[in-house]
């Protein structure tokens, strides 16, 4: 009898078009329903009914350590939506996190659709610290599907 047990969150892959993250966080994987309430004016009872209205989805915010060679792929995603700069590519794309199990296959995925970077921060700097620079990238989205 095999032994299930709950999946370590440390293990994941983080890709956006062709580019794939080697990341060291992500957060915002968030779904929620928006509720309505409506009492009709012909109600016999004083209360209201509660019924389900829009989805709502938090940002995606991905960080990770900053590497010579890559430090300019989020900064790069972001001028396309600053700027609209949208040619031949398309700024907007699927976002897509999979956490893996111990054979490095795909678990549990989400996918976040036509979605692009609104935000970017730098690390912060000091001349007295030793830890890694590591840099974060938000993106929004417009619908996120667990698949």
């Amino acid at each position: 009898m095999a032994t299930t047990y709950p999946l370590p969150k440390f293990h994941f892959r983080v890709s956006f078009g062709d580019s794939e993250f080697n990341c060291t966080e992500v957060s915002g994987l968030d779904f929620e329903r928006e509720m309505i309430e409506y009492r009709a004016g012909a109600d016999t009872e004083y209360h209201k009914t509660k019924q389900p209205g829009l989805s709502k989805y938090s940002n995606i915010t991905i960080k990770r350590g900053t590497f010579a060679d890559t430090n300019k792929e989020f900064y790069d995603q972001w001028v396309k939506t600053v700027y609209f700069q949208e040619g031949e590519e398309q700024y907007r794309g699927d976002l897509t996190i999979s956490l893996l199990d111990e054979k490095h296959e795909p678990v549990v995925t989400w996918k976040a659709e036509r979605a692009y970077v609104t935000k970017i921060q730098s690390t912060d700097l000091k001349a007295d610290g030793n830890e890694i620079a590591i840099e974060t990238a938000e993106f929004v989205h417009e619908k996120l599907s667990l698949l």
